[in-house]
């Protein structure tokens, strides 16, 4: 699928099918097939393929050819069947124009083309278009983060909350399944937070690139102290995403403590029960035994005089738990 956008009066607009692809501006590629790839090999720019954008080497990800810059990011996003994934997108900005080549769909290329004109560069060069769109996915990334942190606040609430239920007797059914389930939310933040990490990381890189390359460029020098702006924002975003990471893992071991404490109740409560049980059941299995001489069996009292001695035994440990504030 391709999409191809023009400006006019300062604003992107989309060109309609079998327009000349020489007056856009940014082509957006998702998943292209062979004729699209011959279209862009026209227009001399050589599409990378989806094995390419994998391709884990900086020198893959990050390199310039024939006066045009390839640059590859890793970004969050959903798959065509609605399953979130990283996956890499490639940049391969022009002189004259911005391509961009995914096989997924990151939210930002779905909203920027609406607003492009409202962001501080704008839209009027390629260069200023790339820098928007680098803008657009550090906020997504941005507003990623936030909801994490928001997520992590009410799973840690609700943590100490059934801590808090589990150590009172009336509430305490239904604990283990909400600390079960709070796991599962950390856990899907957590690979959630790995991938705007890992975005994060690309992004840096390919601002690092760009800031080095772009002198090379005729009027986008005075574009260096924006990258530079876009550099600190990306690391001061890494250092929020690395404290985030620390919460997730505070908030997996508190769950964790809290589901052993949990388990641990259940278990206190079965071995007082087998504690109360064990001397009657002693008792019951002496006179169970089939001796001859047994002189208890041949008294009046016998059986009643059993029945109260297995009953005693069991308040008198009964006691004994409460008194060592073991119940």
């Amino acid at each position: 699928m391709l999409y191809a956008y023009a400006t006019r009066d300062g604003r992107l607009f989309r060109l309609a099918a079998g327009d000349d692809l020489a007056q856009a501006v940014w082509i957006d590629l998702i998943q292209p097939d062979d004729d699209e790839v011959s279209a862009l090999r026209g227009l001399g720019v050589d599409v990378p393929s989806l094995a390419d954008m994998e391709e884990i080497e900086i020198s893959n990800r990050l390199y310039r050819e024939g006066g045009v810059d390839y640059m590859t990011a890793v970004l969050p996003g959903e798959r065509g069947d609605g399953t979130r994934a990283a996956m890499p997108v490639s940049f391969i900005l022009s002189p004259s124009r911005l391509v961009t080549v995914r096989h997924h769909a990151p939210r930002p290329f779905l909203t920027f083309p609406d607003h492009a004109e409202r962001s501080a560069l704008g839209c009027a060069t390629a260069d200023r278009l790339f820098l928007s769109l680098i803008e657009e996915i550090i906020s997504r990334l941005a507003d990623i983060l936030e909801g994490s942190g928001r997520v992590l606040d009410e799973t840690s609430a609700g943590v100490f909350g059934s801590g808090a239920a589990a150590r009172d007797a009336r509430p305490r059914r239904g604990v283990a399944e909400r600390l079960q389930q709070a796991l599962a939310v950390v856990g899907r933040e957590a690979e959630l937070m790995a991938h705007v990490r890992l975005g994060l990381l690309t992004i840096e890189r390919i601002l690092a690139f760009h800031l080095a390359v772009v002198a090379d460029r005729n009027g986008s020098a005075r574009l260096r102290p924006v990258i530079k702006g876009y550099l600190r924002d990306v690391q001061a975003l890494e250092v929020h995403a690395d404290f985030l990471s620390s919460r997730v893992s505070l908030t997996v071991d508190t769950t964790l403590g809290m589901i052993n404490l949990e388990q641990n109740n259940t278990a206190r409560i079965l071995s007082v029960i087998a504690a109360l049980f064990l001397p009657p059941t002693l008792i019951a299995s002496i006179y169970g035994m089939n001796f001859a001489h047994m002189p208890e069996l041949d008294t009046r009292w016998g059986y009643p005089a059993t029945l109260g001695f297995m009953l005693a035994t069991s308040v008198a440990i009964w006691l004994f738990l409460r008194w060592k504030n073991w119940l």
